[in-house]
């Protein structure tokens, strides 16, 4: 008899095993809605299994159902109160709520949000995605709610000093919110120099595109492109070159390098550089070079607009 029990148990458990299993494997590849059915039936069956009940949370967060991820990720909490990622991921579930509601609804939540994050960072010192959450909340709040720059800079601080590239993004961002442009470019050069990834180099890109200093934009996405060899930035230095109307021959040459190197692991179809490509060769007064990579494009993508009103545009030089 106590063989059959441990074999049956045995059995349940890899069961279970495999349930979960497979559903890490449907977040993976985005079967959000697949991962929801198995784990709600999961779930039901065995009910605090805390791994089950997180996997649910995260099925629905996935899907922006929030309500089905609130009350998962609060099960956890009260399971498990001492878990920092627990609270980090229901004080994230409740700020994505407040942001699909009302505002009347939505200050009813922040508290909550606030919280939730606070104790979070409280129970783990080194939380790292906590802290950013904080930096971003106290940013985005209005002050008569308790928004607040300095307590948005004191978890900055924090995530400096568990890792300075953090810290550095962090600054940039709060000084970008607050207009402080100067100093924001001064963070994010130091996350490049300190870091030195792609989001590194973005957000410095970013802030000269939205200062309109397209130069610098191009010149931090070269950078970018010879350290990390990205086939992407190709396109965007070339679409940042066009929308511009500036280094027209480098913004040339990216995008052909980008139709070069293009492969399925690039964000764009080649029919979007064929279609930069065409504007560019346009702004240069070259009609057939214009019109031989719009008809590029659009035989790739023959029902868009965009490049159709382009050809029209183009057969009128």
């Amino acid at each position: 008899m106590k063989l059959f029990i441990y074999f049956f148990f045995f059995s349940v458990a890899s069961l279970g095993q495999t349930d979960i299993v497979k559903t890490e494997q449907f977040l993976a590849n985005k079967q959000f809605s697949k991962a929801e059915a198995l784990m709600t039936t999961f779930v039901k069956n065995n009910p605090t299994n805390v791994t089950g009940i997180e996997l649910l949370g995260d099925a629905y967060g996935h899907q922006k159902k929030w309500d089905g991820a609130i009350e998962n990720y609060k099960k956890l909490v009260d399971i498990s109160p001492k878990t920092a990622n627990y609270h980090y991921k229901y004080g994230g579930a409740l700020g994505m709520k407040a942001l699909s509601v009302n505002k009347m609804k939505a200050l009813a939540i922040i508290g909550d949000v606030k919280q939730a994050f606070i104790t979070a960072a409280e129970l783990d010192p080194k939380h790292i995605e906590t802290r950013w959450a904080l930096v971003e909340l106290y940013m985005q709040l209005p002050g008569i709610i308790g928004g607040s720059m300095s307590k948005s800079l004191k978890y900055a601080d924090e995530l400096q000093s568990l890792s300075k590239v953090d810290g550095y993004l962090a600054k940039g961002y709060i000084y970008e919110y607050d207009k402080e442009l100067k100093t924001a470019e001064k963070y994010y050069k130091l996350a490049v120099e300190e870091g030195g990834s792609l989001l590194c180099y973005q957000k410095l890109t970013s802030l000269y595109e939205a200062q309109k200093q397209p130069d610098k934009a191009i010149a931090t996405m070269e950078a970018a492109q010879i350290k990390h060899d990205n086939n992407d930035l190709n396109y965007q230095i070339g679409k940042v070159a066009v929308e511009n109307n500036t280094q027209l021959s480098k913004g040339e040459k990216h995008l052909l390098l980008y139709i070069t190197n293009f492969s399925v692991k690039d964000d764009l179809p080649k029919a979007r550089a064929n279609y930069r490509l065409a504007q560019i060769y346009k702004l240069q007064n070259k009609k057939d070079a214009a019109l031989k990579h719009i008809e590029l494009a659009l035989a790739e993508l023959p029902e868009n607009e965009i490049f159709q009103s382009e050809k029209t545009v183009i057969l009128k030089l």
